[in-house]
């Protein structure tokens, strides 16, 4: 049976840039998604080989008109959670050894919530989720990109990322802020509300 395999990228080792279509409603973040033939931090080492078949794959999928969506969030599970759609992948594409790409943040709650997270400054990585096979020395074979997910890093040396979602609900305030950025998908003056109420959330899980 495959490993489920997460490996995250801060913003530095990602080195994500964000850019906006011409009339400002569509941002973007674009930069390395996944790293090969090195070993990362879990102790793996991607193979060049295994990168480029997985990085192929993804782009037959949204070749063939299929949408690759990813969560703002570092789920346990291989499977999308609808409810926690942030953005969808328009673009990857290899670069010597590593994985590239570009993904666009779309109008969802945990999208909206995205966009006023990277507005504010905070501290967003990405990491890619998939599965494959580790032997003993850390090689990864057979590997499979089921999708790119944003995640939250904090501000603390080393610390591991921490979860929107779960944190969202756990701090208080924190549905209000789910709810406001539910209103914004069809209510555009909440963004100010967002934005406030944001500056909060950043503080709070000190990203």
């Amino acid at each position: 049976m495959a490993n489920k395999l997460y490996e995250y990228l801060s913003p530095e080792q990602s080195k994500i840039s964000l850019s906006e279509s011409k009339d400002g409603k569509d941002l973007y973040m674009k930069g390395l998604f996944i790293q090969g033939d090195v070993k990362n931090q879990n102790g793996r080492i991607y193979p060049i080989d295994e990168i480029k078949k997985a990085v192929e794959s993804v782009r037959e999928r949204l070749g063939k008109g299929e949408t690759v969506m990813g969560e703002l969030d570092h789920p346990e599970e291989l499977q999308i959670n609808l409810d926690r759609v942030s953005h969808i992948i328009t673009d990857m594409h290899c670069e010597d050894a590593n994985g590239l790409g570009k993904l666009k943040i779309i109008d969802t709650p945990m999208g909206n919530i995205a966009r006023a997270l990277l507005k504010a400054g905070a501290n967003l990585g990405v990491s890619s989720r998939g599965s494959g096979n580790v032997n003993e020395s850390g090689r990864v074979s057979d590997f499979d990109i089921v999708t790119v997910d944003i995640v939250a890093q904090p501000s603390a040396p080393d610390a591991y990322p921490k979860t929107i979602y779960e944190s969202l609900f756990n701090m208080q305030g924190g549905s209000q802020i789910f709810d406001t950025a539910k209103a914004l998908t069809y209510d555009k003056s909440a963004e100010k509300h967002l934005m406030k109420a944001i500056t909060g959330f950043i503080n709070e899980l000190k990203i």
